[in-house]
C-alpha cells in the first residue's frame, strides 16, 4: 500500500470541508447516481467501498469487510482511522454528522487528509445516507465505539459513545429506501466483479465478500495487482511478446501505474482508471498513454529497411494486438460529467506520455526481440489497413447507388425505413420459404450463404472483401466512412439505413446459434451504432410442432412441448415433429409462429456492459475452441440475449 501522508491526529474535525445540504439528492437522485435502477443500487455500494479504498490508498486500510445481508442492509467494514467524531467549528456538530449529511463534506478536500481519492468526492456518502431509508454509522476511534443513526439522510440523535474498544475503523450499515429504486436486491456477481477489479487496482489490499442469503463468502488480494489483470484480460488471446511491461511511478504528485503486452489478435484493448474508477470514455491519461506509444514506436520504424515504399502510418497501426491497463492516482481529478467516465486534467496526459515514453524505449532497447515482433505486427496493421480502406471504399461506392442491391435481396416495397424491417436468413432453403411466407409490402429478406466469415480472427481487409459481408452492408444501405477526418472514416454512416428492424433468423439449434453469434460478431465489431440505436432483433423459430387430431400446438422449448403434451392427454395421443431447421415449416407456419409482427416473439440485442461484451465475444468468436462451444451451448438458444 501507499506510504501514510499524515497521522491519525491529524485526521480531524477541521480536515471536514462542508458545501451544502443533501434535501436536493432525494428529489433528483440520478443527476447523482445515474438511475434508480439496477445499476444506481449498485453505485451506492461502490461509494461506500470508495471512501475505505480512500483509507487504503492514504496508506491506513489493508481490509475491507462487504456483507449482504438477509434483510436488504448493506455493511461495509474497514480498519482505516475512523471517520472523526468530535465537533465541527463552522457547522457546530460532530464532523462525522456534516460528512453523512452534507454534499461535498469530506476530508477529500483537504489535500492533507487524502493525497488521491475515488467515489464522488465526498457527494459519495452523504448521498447513499440520503437514498437509504436507514443508516447507521459505527466508528471505532481513539480505544472507543460511537455509533450514529439516519432516517432518510436526516440523524435521529446526536453521536454516542457505546464503550471502548481495541477495534480501529468505520463501519456503514444501510437500507436503501425501496420508496426511491425500482429493487433494492443486489446482485453477487456484479458486487463480486467490483471488489476483483479493486483488488488488482490495489496491491495488498484484502476485501472480503460475504452474501448471507445464499451462505456464500468470498475474498479477493492481488500481490501483483496490474500484472495479474493483465493476464486475466488477455487469457483466451495467444501472445505475441515474452513479457509485460510494468511501470508504477510518481511525478508532480501523481501516480502512474502501467501494464501492458502484445499478442497476436487484430483489436486493441485498453482499460484506464482514475482513482479506482473506470474511465470508459478514456481522457487525457490515454490520450497521453496513446501519444507515447505512437511516437516512441515510430522512431523505430521510421528507420526500418522494410519500409521503402514509404507505407503511412496511424496510430490504429501502433495499438493493433495491444492489451494495457492504465492506472492513475491524481489528486485533483476532474471529470466531464457527473458519472466520471472521462479525465480532463490537461497536466495528467503529459505525466502520463513522458514516463510511459521513457520506460517504453528503455524495454524496447533491453528487448530486441519483442521490439522486433511489435514492429513486424505494425508493419503488417498499416498493410492491411490500406487494403482495408480499398474494400472499404468499395463498399462505400455501392452502397451510394441505391439501384445495385444484391441479387438475393428480395426487397419489400414500402419506402419508408421507419415501416420496414429486414430478415438476415440462414441459407437459401429457408431464404425460399421466408421470401414466400413474409408480407411484402414491409418485410425485405436477405439469404445468407452458411456461417458467415468469422470476423474476430480474420483481418480487417478480408472482412469488408467477403461477399455476404458485402451484401449485408449494401442491402442495409450502411457503410464505413464519411468524408470527414481520418478518425471519421473508421465511423458507420447509417444516414441511409434502409429497414429500422433488423432481425437475424437461424435454425433454432447449435448451428443456427452459432451462425446467429457469427452476425452478432459483425454488428458489434464493425456495426455498433445498430445496436445502440435499437435496430437489431433476433427471431424466434419454434423447435416443436405438436398435433393431435386437427388440433395443434407449437413449443418454443422442451418445458412447453412436456406441458402441452399433458394437455393434450400424453405421449401416445400426440404427434410431435422436431424442427431441425426453418427449412422444414412451410411458408404459412414461417409467417405464423416467427414473422407475423402480431403473434411473433423478437429478442432486442442491448449492449448492457461494454467490457463485458468484448470479453464474451473474444471467448466465443476468438482462438480457444473449447470455451466458445461450452459458452454457446450454455447460452444462445435461451430466450434473451442482452451483450
Amino acid at each position: 500500500m501507499n506510504k501514510k501522508h499524515n497521522t491519525i491526529k491529524d485526521y480531524t474535525a477541521d480536515s471536514i470541508q462542508s458545501l451544502e445540504g443533501i434535501e436536493h439528492i432525494r428529489l433528483r437522485p440520478s443527476m447523482y447516481i445515474g438511475d434508480v435502477g439496477i445499476r444506481g443500487l449498485h453505485h451506492l455500494v461502490y461509494e461506500v467501498i470508495d471512501n475505505s479504498v480512500d483509507e487504503a490508498l492514504a496508506g491506513f486500510c489493508n481490509k475491507i469487510w462487504l456483507t449482504i445481508h438477509k434483510n436488504g442492509f448493506i455493511s461495509v467494514l474497514d480498519n482505516g482511522r475512523g471517520i472523526p467524531i468530535d465537533i465541527h467549528k463552522k457547522e457546530g456538530k460532530s464532523a462525522l454528522e456534516v460528512v453523512m449529511t452534507k454534499i461535498g463534506a469530506g476530508g477529500k478536500f483537504d489535500k492533507n487528509s487524502y493525497k488521491v481519492s475515488g467515489g464522488l468526492h465526498g457527494v459519495g456518502i452523504s448521498c447513499v445516507n440520503a437514498l437509504s431509508k436507514k443508516l447507521i454509522v459505527t466508528i471505532y476511534r481513539n480505544g472507543k465505539i460511537y455509533q450514529q443513526e439516519y432516517l432518510k439522510g436526516k440523524a435521529l440523535y446526536p453521536v454516542k459513545c457505546l464503550g471502548k474498544t481495541n477495534m480501529q475503523g468505520t463501519k456503514i450499515s444501510y437500507l436503501a429506501d425501496h420508496s426511491i429504486f425500482n429493487s433494492i436486491i443486489y446482485n453477487y456477481e456484479i458486487l463480486a466483479n467490483r471488489l476483483k477489479e479493486l483488488s488488482f487496482l490495489n496491491k495488498g489490499l484484502y476485501l472480503f465478500l460475504k452474501d448471507e442469503r445464499e451462505n456464500i463468502k468470498e475474498h479477493f488480494f492481488s500481490k501483483n495487482g496490474l500484472k495479474e489483470y493483465l493476464q486475466i484480460l488477455d487469457k483466451n488471446q495467444e501472445t505475441l511478446t515474452k513479457n509485460i511491461l510494468f511501470l508504477e511511478e510518481e511525478k508532480e504528485n501523481t501516480i502512474v501505474e502501467v501494464a501492458m503486452q502484445y499478442n497476436t489478435s487484430f483489436k486493441e484493448k485498453i482499460v484506464s482508471y482514475v482513482n479506482n474508477i473506470n474511465t470508459y470514455e478514456g481522457g487525457t491519461h490515454l490520450s497521453g498513454f496513446r501519444r507515447a506509444l505512437t511516437r516512441t514506436f515510430k522512431k523505430y520504424v521510421d528507420g526500418y529497411s522494410i519500409l521503402s515504399n514509404k507505407i503511412e502510418l496511424t496510430g490504429d497501426d501502433f495499438r493493433e494486438g495491444i492489451t494495457a491497463i492504465i492506472s492513475v492516482r491524481v489528486m485533483e481529478p476532474q471529470f466531464e460529467g457527473q458519472t466520471k467516465t472521462k479525465l480532463s486534467n490537461h497536466e495528467v496526459g503529459g505525466i502520463v506520455d513522458k514516463i510511459v515514453g521513457e520506460t517504453l524505449y528503455n524495454y524496447l532497447e533491453e528487448h530486441p526481440s519483442d521490439r522486433k515482433k511489435i514492429i513486424d505486427k505494425i508493419i503488417l496493421a498499416a498493410k492491411a489497413r490500406q487494403a482495408a480502406k480499398k474494400a472499404r471504399e468499395l463498399i462505400q461506392k455501392k452502397t451510394t447507388i441505391s439501384s445495385i442491391l444484391p441479387g438475393k435481396l428480395a426487397d419489400c416495397s414500402y419506402n419508408n425505413p421507419e415501416s420496414c424491417e429486414i430478415y438476415l436468413v440462414e441459407g437459401d432453403s429457408a431464404g425460399g420459404t421466408a421470401k414466400q411466407g413474409r408480407d411484402r409490402n414491409f418485410q425485405a429478406i436477405l439469404p445468407l450463404r452458411g456461417k458467415i466469415l468469422n470476423v474476430e480472427k480474420a483481418m480487417q481487409y478480408k472482412i469488408f472483401e467477403n461477399e455476404e459481408i458485402k451484401n449485408i452492408f449494401t442491402s442495409l444501405g450502411v457503410s464505413i466512412g464519411t468524408d470527414g477526418t481520418e478518425e471519421d472514416k473508421k465511423i458507420l454512416n447509417i444516414k441511409k439505413l434502409r429497414y429500422n428492424k433488423i432481425i437475424i433468423m437461424t435454425d433454432a439449434d447449435i448451428d443456427g446459434s452459432h451462425i446467429s453469434t457469427l452476425i452478432l460478431t459483425l454488428f458489434f465489431r464493425y456495426m455498433k451504432p445498430l445496436i445502440e440505436k435499437g435496430h437489431i432483433y433476433i427471431a424466434t423459430p419454434p423447435l416443436y410442432l405438436i398435433q393431435k387430431g386437427n388440433h395443434y400446438q407449437y413449443a418454443w422449448n422442451d418445458q412447453e412441448r412436456e406441458n402441452i403434451i399433458r394437455k393434450l392427454g400424453g405421449r401416445k395421443s400426440v404427434n410431435i415433429q422436431r424442427y431441425k431447421g426453418l427449412g422444414e415449416m412451410n411458408a404459412e407456419q414461417l409467417w405464423e409462429t416467427t414473422m407475423n409482427p402480431k403473434k411473433r416473439t423478437l429478442r432486442k440485442v442491448n449492449i448492457d456492459d461494454y467490457s463485458e461484451a468484448d470479453k464474451i465475444f473474444s471467448i466465443l468468436m476468438g482462438d480457444e475452441v473449447p470455451p466458445r462451444r461450452n459458452f454457446i451451448e450454455q447460452n444462445a438458444i435461451y430466450a434473451k440475449i442482452d451483450v
